[in-house]
């Protein structure tokens, strides 16, 4: 019984914690086949082979040999070439760096030890942007979007010895696509994060949320999902450091509620990162993880971490490293090296744009004490009427909460990126929107929108969009002397910005190249940018509630938008650190700046 002996599954989307889980990596060298005219997919008259009874050895998720000597099959992984996973296939073979398409990825390997009763399942950090998963022969699944996680159950599915995992990767952009076909970053193809067994025992500890659900009182709030429970199950949840030790019971459908007060407990910021252990146990089995506890709010326009005022001395990032020549974010260390230059910058808060980025860089964030902005790639002008790219969409939205809810650092979950204003569009971001305030309230909503200028004076600038009145931070983004005008247009401008809410401006900058030196007037050079820094900075601090700001960007970053032969050479070139981690003058203006600020609030 091949492919269509069962229906594949959609990849599991319910949130599952396993960071801080023992797990076995499948990550190195996992063999590949190019497959631009996806041979190994479709027969010559279009036809999927995994939807057929019995696929032929040529389907290449079979994985298989000739049986004799006339016997006609035109693939072989193990004489294929390698790729090391994670990574992407662009920047590790130079025939791939534009590649888009599909690409074949196989690994084999033995069966972790287990007890007879243990479950496993198959995880996937990453794959972009379409992944097809067959192990030995059989169709898990199909997981669609670039930068989520996802899982299969394999209990049943696993061989002792020898077993075929097989990927058919493919990041065409599609017009229904979220993203969709225009972006202004990489289009990285490959299995991008990790790849990893989790064995765990049959009633298990899948899920948790934890909050501090009053400030005053100091009293968390929180619950368990356990998988494989029937009901009636004990569940310990404890902070030793804390002297707090709970057990409660689960309902019917695996989940169990808890609530206590932790007087002594001190609150996670920037300052003070403090984060507690956590254990929660139930059977068989424990789930460890480290927990910090804080609150964000608003009032009018101010922000509000633990009840005090915030002022947010931030910078975007884009989850790419090319100091050492690569491109996508391939581990912890990389994600530190991200976040370490974001920090020498005095920041205290990172704008993770335009995708999920890996559950590295907000772990690292809970340590280092930064704030995290994280959002999904509704990004311009996606197919806002087509239902099936809504339910991508929150798909997305959802994996992004469900694996990051109970980091303190994560303050803000954002909608969407220079969305234009219709109709359809406003349905769409009102849907996100209310789905996000059910899946956690403890957090704040945003998205970065863009201004438009008064008819009757062109001076002023107006930041006025119905997503405003959904979101709790009034985010937006402007290029006020490099897409529109010159430095001089900088001084003039006032905003009119007519929300009781604060307000974020969540991109600003210019392209210079790393050692490019001039005139400040001069577009490109490190001058230019360095005092479009100065001046937008000082027309910021005009703007009435302003609560901080991430200019565009930490790093410069490849783009095929960006062509042009010895500035761009295929990168934006706002980073205020070259690709290499070299800093232009901007990023001093900004560092001064920020150190005026620090401790200072709206």
């Amino acid at each position: 019984m091949w492919a269509a002996a069962c229906v594949p599954a959609l990849a599991a989307e319910a949130p599952m914690q396993v960071y801080t889980r023992a797990k076995h990596s499948l990550d190195g060298e996992w063999k590949v086949i190019v497959d631009p005219y996806e041979n190994g997919y479709y027969n010559y008259r279009y036809q999927p082979f995994d939807q057929q009874a019995d696929p032929p050895k040529g389907a290449y998720f079979r994985d298989a040999k000739p049986d004799s000597p006339t016997d006609l099959v035109e693939y072989d992984f193990d004489r294929a070439a390698s790729l090391q996973v994670p990574g992407d296939w662009n920047t590790q073979d130079p025939k791939l760096y534009y590649y888009e398409g599909s690409v074949w990825y196989r690994r084999k390997f033995d069966a972790p030890a287990r007890k007879a009763s243990d479950r496993v399942f198959l995880e996937f950090g990453a794959v972009n942007y379409r992944a097809d998963v067959y192990l030995n022969g059989r169709k898990l699944g199909v997981h669609e979007g670039g930068f989520t996680p996802f899982r299969f159950e394999v209990t049943d599915r696993l061989q002792a010895r020898g077993n075929s995992l097989v990927l058919k990767v493919d990041n065409k952009r599609r017009a229904d696509g979220v993203p969709t076909l225009n972006t202004d970053w990489w289009n990285y193809g490959g299995i991008t994060r990790p790849v990893e067994l989790v064995v765990v025992p049959a009633v298990f500890v899948r899920d948790y949320r934890l909050t501090l659900a009053s400030l005053e009182d100091r009293e968390i709030k929180g619950s368990v999902q356990l998988d494989g429970a029937r009901g009636g199950e004990k569940v310990g949840v404890s902070m030793p450091d804390l002297g707090v030790h709970q057990v409660v019971r689960a309902d019917a459908d695996g989940q169990a509620t808890f609530r206590f007060r932790v007087p002594d407990a001190q609150l996670w910021s920037p300052e003070h990162p403090q984060l507690y252990r956590l254990e929660i146990a139930s059977g068989a089995d424990t789930l460890v993880d480290r927990v910090g506890l804080r609150t964000i709010s608003t009032r009018g326009r101010q922000l509000l971490l633990n009840g005090e005022p915030l002022f947010l001395r931030g910078i975007s990032v884009h989850e790419e490293y090319s100091a050492e020549g690569g491109g996508r974010v391939r581990d912890a260390k990389q994600a530190r090296q991200l976040l370490d230059w974001a920090k020498s910058l005095d920041a205290n808060f990172v704008r993770l744009a335009h995708y999920p980025h890996s559950e590295h860089m907000a772990r690292l964030a809970d340590e280092m004490g930064l704030l995290v902005w994280s959002e999904i790639p509704v990004y311009w002008t996606i197919d806002w009427a087509n239902e099936a790219t809504y339910r991508n969409a929150e798909a997305q939205l959802e994996a992004m909460i469900g694996r990051d809810r109970n980091r303190a650092s994560v303050i803000v979950w954002s909608l969407a990126n220079e969305t234009p204003v219709s109709d359809a569009r406003n349905r769409f971001l009102s849907r996100l929107a209310a789905r996000a305030r059910t899946l956690d309230d403890s957090r704040l909503l945003s998205a970065a929108m863009e201004k438009h200028y008064r008819t009757d004076d062109p001076d002023v600038a107006v930041v006025e969009d119905p997503l405003a009145e959904l979101v709790d931070l009034v985010s937006f983004n402007q290029y006020i002397g490099w897409y529109d005008g010159s430095l001089d247009k900088l001084d003039r401008v006032r905003w009119q910005i007519p929300y009781d809410k604060p307000v974020f401006v969540s991109e600003f900058g210019a392209d210079a190249k790393s050692g490019l030196h001039g005139d400040a007037g001069a577009i490109w050079t490190e001058e230019y940018q360095e005092e479009l820094y100065r001046r937008t900075l000082r027309m910021l601090d005009g703007i009435e509630g302003f609560a901080g700001t991430s200019p565009w960007i930490l790093t410069d970053f490849r783009s095929p938008r960006r062509p042009l032969a010895g500035l761009q050479d295929g990168y934006n070139r706002k980073g205020v650190l070259s690709e290499k981690g070299v800093p232009k003058k901007a990023f001093f203006v900004l560092r001064d700046y920020y150190r005026g600020r620090a401790g200072s609030a709206p």
